[in-house]
């Protein structure tokens, strides 16, 4: 990669460049497409082949096939491969599709049994609208007033997906627990139907064979670049964001594609690489003006990474046989603002996918496979999932040979552990012998955020409210690493949200002459 000395670099022009075709840039690419601005998009993956693979649970779990090589480094130097996907879409192309808006609370200051959850910048009537494009844009199926915690809304773009009759079930004796069990608001493209989603066993964690998921490959990516003026690059790695001589704009992206560097120019330049990987690159800018990383005035860039609390539960009972195929459609919200016996919030539960025997196998290898088969058989999945809390701490750093290395300890672990305590009280009410759990600990990469958290004091946050940097004029960050708290809830639709909500501050205040954006401004 190394240049001769007077060999010019080679450079491009665009009127806006995407690094990261996820939740937040695939969603800023779709929104900004009909603007006529000229628009990269930079993805250091390529698309994810329909294949057989696609829905192969040992392809998938136990070769890892789609899962990036690469391995990060935990606290104690520690190397281990994150659950992270760099390809088109990123890794909305395995999310399991469950599209929940924030709690209306979720954006005030919220206490817990071990801190306080930080107040948003903005509230949950600002984004509200925006919720009703995403979820529109990615066909959210749900029911409206059937979840005690949801947020003032209207009725969802689509019904709720239909539950299996052996969840139904299930939901039924969970109302006579007392509990009011509500369908899982679930990012499907016509399920049920002959050319649709067909409700299969291989949701989670798999992408999906015929684009009939709501990922953000398929629903923006995708119709984004049908446009003459929207260029998607794979295989293209951003190394480096390369400013002006005076450190406050963003003058070109250093990007890798094989072995040639080359420079990309624009006035606007959105990171959206996911929370681990934005941080990561602004911390790889440095410069004399920034000689800390990229728009790290306030020493906040890494800091405050967040993941989700989320502990797998399985409820077995050897002669309850679950012929489920599609099992993810239901979640308990009871405890989300408070438990049984606390006035602290715990958290929700949801229904997950079916888990196959090789996933399971993939924990604890020496068990033969057969046993697992068996025993999942008889399986009936769940995840607990509880908000993680800021702490400065918990951060993303670059060690001495420039790899990711993540400092992480779970926060609010009281409340998770109540809420895991709870919900095998319930499964065993519900007639379930056993109740078996697997958590990530201080490996999770799933559901991360917070690196890069907006607010209004340029001292005490990364990004303003319209996720621009405080510190670099035309950098915008979208993703979820803007978050100032995790909630618990999935995070994508947020991010879905505030990328047309930035994505309209764009076009009022940036893109409104769009021809002449090519002007140097260096």
């Amino acid at each position: 990669m190394s240049r001769s000395a007077g060999q010019a670099m080679p450079r491009e022009r665009y009127d806006v460049i995407i690094i990261g075709s996820g939740a937040g840039g695939g969603t800023m690419a779709h929104a900004l497409a009909d603007t006529g601005a000229r628009i990269l998009i930079l993805e250091r993956g390529d698309f994810v082949p329909q294949e057989l693979e696609n829905w192969d649970p040992a392809a998938v779990w136990k070769d890892l096939r789609y899962r990036t090589t690469e391995r990060w480094l935990d606290e104690h130097g520690q190397e281990f491969q994150p659950y992270t996907h760099y390809n088109v879409g990123g890794n909305s192309k395995f999310w399991g599709s469950v599209l929940y808006r924030l709690r209306r609370e979720d954006f005030g200051a919220i206490e817990h049994v071990d801190g306080t959850s930080p107040e948003w910048p903005i509230d949950y009537e600002t984004l509200a609208p925006y919720y009703d494009r995403a979820e529109r844009l990615y066909h959210v199926h749900g029911l409206q007033g059937a979840d005690p915690t949801d947020p003032p809304r209207g009725p969802f773009p689509h019904g709720p997906v239909p539950h299996a009759p052996a969840v139904a079930r299930l939901v039924e004796q969970l109302r006579r627990l007392g509990l009011h069990p509500a369908p899982l608001p679930l990012g499907l493209i016509r399920p049920g139907e002959a050319d649709g989603c067909q409700l299969c066993n291989t949701c989670n964690s798999f992408p999906c064979r015929i684009h009939a998921k709501s990922d953000a490959d398929v629903c923006c990516v995708r119709p984004s670049t049908t446009r003459a003026t929207v260029t998607l690059q794979t295989g293209a790695y951003a190394q480096r964001l390369v400013t002006n001589a005076a450190g406050t704009r963003v003058a070109a992206v250093e990007v890798v594609r094989g072995t040639r560097v080359s420079q990309v120019e624009a006035p606007l330049v959105i990171v959206s690489c996911g929370a681990v990987n934005s941080a990561a690159l602004l911390l790889r800018s440095t410069s004399d003006r920034h000689p800390h990383g990229l728009a790290n005035s306030s020493g906040l860039v890494g800091r405050r990474y967040m993941a989700h609390l989320a502990t797998m539960m399985q409820g077995f009972h050897p002669f309850r046989p679950n012929d489920t195929v599609f099992q993810k459609t239901v979640a308990i919200n009871d405890y989300y603002f408070r438990g049984p016996h606390t006035t602290y919030p715990l958290g929700q539960i949801q229904s997950q996918g079916r888990t196959h025997g090789v996933m399971a196998q993939t924990v604890a290898p020496a068990i033969p496979l057969w046993a697992y088969d068996a025993w999942v058989a008889r399986g009936v999945d769940w995840l607990a999932m509880s908000e993680d809390l800021p702490r400065d701490e918990n951060r993303v750093t670059l060690s001495r040979d420039g790899r990711i290395q993540l400092h992480y300890r779970p926060n609010n672990v009281r409340a998770h552990e109540q809420l895991v305590r709870e919900m095998k009280r319930i499964l065993r009410r519900l007639g379930f012998w056993v109740v078996m759990t697997h958590s990530h600990r201080s490996r999770n990469t799933t559901h991360q955020c917070g690196t890069l958290a907006f607010g209004g004091d340029p001292r005490r946050s990364v990004l303003d409210p319209f996720c621009r940097a405080h510190d670099v004029e035309n950098l915008f960050v979208v993703d979820a690493s803007f978050f100032p708290s995790s909630a618990a809830v999935n995070p994508a639709l947020t991010i879905a949200a505030q990328a047309l909500r930035v994505a309209d501050h764009l076009k009022t205040h940036y893109l409104g002459t769009a021809p002449h954006l090519t002007e140097t401004t260096t």
